[in-house]
């Protein structure tokens, strides 16, 4: 199969290092740079972790499902009392 490729300046220098080295043409050592890549094993997932939970205990009028909407009023608040100076 024929395609055009962009190649990036640091990979093209690193492809054309290998060529030296090897003494292989460009088809060569870009067809055996693919191989390795594409053939090489997936990345094995990360280890799991888990999270040790606590009680949240909130104090009397705090409603957990408005956490959002007590910041909001906090940073109000502080954008009023900032601007009353």
């Amino acid at each position: 199969m024929r395609t055009t490729l962009t190649i990036e300046p640091d990979v093209a220098q690193q492809i054309r290092r290998r060529m030296t080295q090897t003494k292989l043409p460009l088809k060569r050592v870009v067809n055996d740079a693919l191989r390795a890549g594409l053939s090489s094993p997936e990345k094995e997932s990360k280890a799991r972790y888990s999270v040790e939970t606590y009680p949240c205990e909130f104090k009397a009028g705090i409603d957990p499902n408005k956490l959002n909407q007590l910041l909001d009023d906090l940073d109000a608040e502080e954008f009023v009392r900032k601007m009353a100076r």
